[in-house]
């Protein structure tokens, strides 16, 4: 066989294979449905655990969307801010303090979308309960703190939205 008939091959094929790859759906361990009794089962393995700042298990997702559950106890985990990024909140379980806005104190950039801080000052308080709902517009500061433990289903939408 030629090099060329290699290359001719290998330019028919990888296209096709990237498109697969691309359009094979969710990774094999992240499903497209949940059931609440699955949902309530990942909050208590959450319970479980020992207590830390931010405990997160995906729920659904697809491609690089990703809906998440994140459990947390204890001390506040550190303020972020997402650059580019809406993150929906969805309180599922538990109570808590969602801090919005102000001023990251001691901000630092974790990775080229996002910023992380110890606190935040000026923002505004905003106590949550089991159904409530909120979105956190991209490059706004926000904390969550549980009281004493919070459960949330969070998905994060780009912005503006693909398309617009």
């Amino acid at each position: 066989m030629s090099l060329k008939t290699i290359l001719l091959a290998a330019a028919l094929v990888l296209p096709a294979t990237i498109a697969l790859a691309q359009n094979a759906g969710p990774p094999p361990d992240l499903k497209t449905y949940l059931a609440s009794p699955d949902i309530q089962a990942l909050i208590a393995k959450a319970k479980a655990m020992p207590p830390k700042p931010l405990i997160s298990q995906p729920i659904v997702g697809t491609g690089a969307y990703r809906a998440n559950l994140e459990y947390r106890a204890g001390a506040p985990a550190p303020a972020s801010i997402h650059d580019s990024e809406n993150e929906l909140m969805v309180v599922v379980d538990g109570s808590g303090t969602i801090t919005t806005g102000g001023t990251l104190v001691d901000g630092t950039r974790t990775n080229p979308a996002n910023q992380s801080g110890s606190s935040i000052t000026g923002g505004t308080p905003q106590h949550v309960v089991k159904g409530d709902m909120l979105i956190v517009p991209a490059g706004v500061p926000h904390q969550i703190a549980g009281d004493p433990a919070i459960a949330l289903m969070t998905f994060h939408v780009p912005s503006p939205w693909p398309g617009r």
